[in-house]
């Protein structure tokens, strides 16, 4: 139940940063201006964090989906259901932590405190 929530949850973020991704490549046509603005909110420390839970939410719809494929291809391993997404999570955390510690490099330089680093 929590791995369908989570998949659901981050299917609908995927999708809002999909509309907003139109609405900005809109605006570097139509008002150049503002599209400049969106840009300076993506490079706050915000933006640097909506960017990770975005790519949080790619990378764990992208294995949780693999991870149905793969029952739905071999029903056998339904039985395995739990293991399998505990591997889901494994691999999140083997991609996503490198990735994290980039990201919040970039943060930690955007806020000044790379000399802390």
């Amino acid at each position: 139940m929590i791995a369908w929530a989570f998949h659901r949850i981050s299917g609908v973020a995927i999708w809002a940063f999909l509309v907003l991704h139109v609405v900005d490549i809109f605006l570097v046509g139509a008002a150049p201006e503002a599209y400049d603005t969106l840009l300076f909110v993506y490079a706050t420390p915000a933006g640097i964090v909506m960017e990770w839970l975005l790519g949080a939410a790619v990378l764990y719809h992208a294995l949780n989906g693999l991870r149905i494929i793969v029952m739905d291809f071999w029903p056998p391993l339904t039985r395995f259901h739990r293991q399998l997404w505990y591997l889901n999570w494994g691999v999140f955390a083997l991609v996503g932590i490198p990735v994290t510690i980039v990201i919040f490099g970039q943060f930690a330089r955007a806020m000044g405190w790379a000399a802390a680093l």
